[in-house]
């Protein structure tokens, strides 16, 4: 398996996709969507999030904030992720859901 570098910079020319019109931009390996998918489809909306003030170490912070600028969300994935390892060693009412 490939070992992922986070921090490293994508090599995706951008600036290329970005200036391609949608008849230049190759589908042919997705498989179209039939009726039985729209059948099937939900909508899914995403949960309204708490704005929390909490304290953290300096370097945590640092930390997630050189991974780019959505390290709020990476934060909360972070914690989702602890969470999700965790719940099953805290007795509460509270469900956790994604």
């Amino acid at each position: 398996m490939k070992e992922l570098h986070i921090m490293e910079p994508s090599e995706t020319d951008w600036k290329r996709i970005d200036a391609m019109t949608d008849e230049e931009i190759d589908t042919s390996d997705i498989p179209p969507l039939g009726e039985d998918f729209f059948k099937r489809a939900k909508v899914r909306w995403p949960k309204q999030q708490t704005t929390l003030i909490a304290q953290v170490d300096p370097d945590v912070l640092t930390w997630f904030r050189a991974l780019g600028n959505d390290y709020e969300r990476r934060v909360n994935d972070a914690l989702r992720i602890y969470v999700e390892a965790h719940k099953d060693f805290v007795s509460t009412d509270v469900e956790v859901t994604k």
